[in-house]
């Protein structure tokens, strides 16, 4: 069945929206938040896990020291307060892929509370409130075989891998996101791709979106354009992508819409989000927080971090990620396009690190994101996963800039180092491709051109100057590319004056 929905114009006259966005952090501690199982992404089913992330009888879980320090980094760098004491809760359920039928998570007593990110969208700021970031578990993961869709229902059968169980997650919620209108899902993505770059400035987590360590749960509403209250919302799950956040929003937006516009009420629930058709649908009637029955954990004790540790953890924070940008983006003189494009492609880093070993910002960004941004891509990798340094394109920049190599043989070089060759001055020797300025080489190749174009060679003679470039192309094809192209044009021209 396929929903109803209003233009998303036709949404905004009627409605103002409100957002509200649960994101889960996988950190990348070595052992589970309560047992010492590994942590290794991709390793064979159910291979990873203990008596305690099973939840069998008599098992003791201990809090994980690393976890811990990484959730107050965490809400030091969004502008949190620090709990002086907190502990872990029960939050009860019944999903196999919860081996104890609850979750050891945090409710009413957060390490974390009452913090903020501000997210600019089009030069305008919006300050989104932090309400809370918990620290809890990870379930196991569902595998549902025999279906068309991959969920449970028209399954023949479900498997359940329990690895991912008891992984350390810190969830990061938001108060509701109000007065965004028609920018609510551009602030929603712009939200969620700050705070994913704050992850990995951090270090606490690789945040892939792609791998599910990182994830967002979407909560939406609609309320009667200008009532200042809030409607029934739904929460869409596990939205596992930047651009999906934000077709996420704008769909529930019409979907709401269409429902309100019948005279029907919204019903709270849960949904899930279809990546190929890019809806939603329905999933299961949403729980109140009292449905959980949460109570203290009684096999943990409290946690209270001290206040010089808590110091001691905020001058390990990295610089800002967004003030970042704006301090290289001025530094490196990049227009807007060339540093979204530079963030885009995850070549900042590299890019920087490129330039501290010497070469121009415009030099750096040409390789990163021109000949290496391909390369990259034709192997399904980042461009700091491939086996080229920021050295070493520093130093092939530095032969073009000397005039050893051109642009060309540059790319040759490349290719020497993708395969191991050596140093680019190694492959630069061995494979001969330094360019040839010696003029009586040069001089040859040019008479052999000039022999061979006679046309060419008479229009330049009548002062058709723009000519030589048939002759140039011609000596370098003659020489492979490694004539000095500049070199070659003063010998045409000092040849045929």
């Amino acid at each position: 069945m396929t929903d109803t929905l209003v233009a998303f114009d036709d949404v905004l006259a009627t409605y103002d929206p409100a957002l509200g966005l649960e994101v889960h952090v996988e950190l990348n501690t070595n052992s589970k938040m309560f047992c010492g199982c590994p942590t290794e992404f991709g390793a064979e089913p159910n291979t990873q896990v203990c008596p305690t992330c099973l939840g069998l009888p008599g098992a003791m879980p201990v809090v994980n020291g690393k976890a811990v320090e990484s959730a107050i980094r965490i809400g030091l760098a969004l502008n949190c307060d620090i709990a002086e004491w907190c502990r872990f809760a029960r939050k009860n359920y019944f999903y196999p892929d919860m081996p104890k039928n609850f979750q050891t998570s945090q409710y009413d007593e957060p390490i974390c509370f009452d913090g903020y990110m501000d997210v600019d969208v089009d030069g305008e700021t919006f300050r989104v409130e932090i309400e809370r970031a918990h620290m809890e578990e990870d379930t196991g993961k569902s595998l549902h075989v025999g279906g068309a869709t991959g969920r449970i229902h028209g399954a023949d059968h479900s498997l359940v891998d329990y690895n991912r169980a008891g992984i350390p997650l810190i969830e990061i919620v938001t108060k509701p996101i109000r007065g965004a209108g028609a920018k609510a899902p551009d602030v929603a993505r712009a939200y969620v791709a700050q705070l994913r770059d704050l992850i990995v400035a951090l270090g606490v987590s690789d945040a892939r979106m792609d791998q599910g360590s990182i994830r967002a749960d979407v909560n939406l509403s609609l309320s009667p354009k200008g009532s200042g209250t809030l409607g029934t919302r739904t929460e869409t799950k596990n939205v596992n992508s930047l651009r999906s956040v934000e077709r996420a929003v704008r769909y529930e937006m019409s979907r709401h819409a269409a429902v309100l516009d019948a005279g029907e009420k919204i019903l709270q629930e849960t949904r899930h989000w279809h990546e190929d058709t890019g809806v939603t649908t329905s999933g299961r009637e949403k729980s109140d927080a009292e449905d959980y029955r949460y109570f203290p954990e009684p096999d943990l004790v409290p946690v209270a971090p001290s206040r010089e540790w808590v110091e001691e953890l905020r001058g390990t924070l990295p610089e800002n990620p967004t003030a970042r940008r704006a301090r290289l983006q001025a530094e490196w003189g990049f227009s807007d396009l060339e540093m979204r494009d530079t963030v885009g492609a995850g070549a900042l880093d590299v890019i920087e690190q490129t330039i501290a070993a010497g070469t121009t910002p415009q030099a750096a960004r040409k390789w990163w994101l021109g000949e290496l941004a391909r390369r990259a891509n034709e192997q399904g990798v980042l461009v700091d996963a491939l086996p080229v340094t920021p050295a070493d394109v520093a130093r092939v920049q530095a032969l073009v800039d000397e005039g050893s190599l051109n642009d060309k043989l540059a790319r040759q070089v490349f290719d020497g180092l993708f395969a191991g060759e050596g140093t680019p001055d190694e492959i630069v020797a061995a494979r001969g491709l330094a360019i040839v300025s010696d003029d009586g080489a040069l001089s040859t190749a040019v008479d052999n051109a000039i022999a061979a174009n006679p046309d060419v060679a008479d229009k330049i003679r009548d002062g058709k100057v723009a000519a030589a470039g048939a002759l140039i192309g011609a000596v370098m094809k003659e020489m492979r590319g490694q004539a000095d192209a500049g070199r070659v044009r003063e010998l045409i021209l000092e040849k045929l004056s």
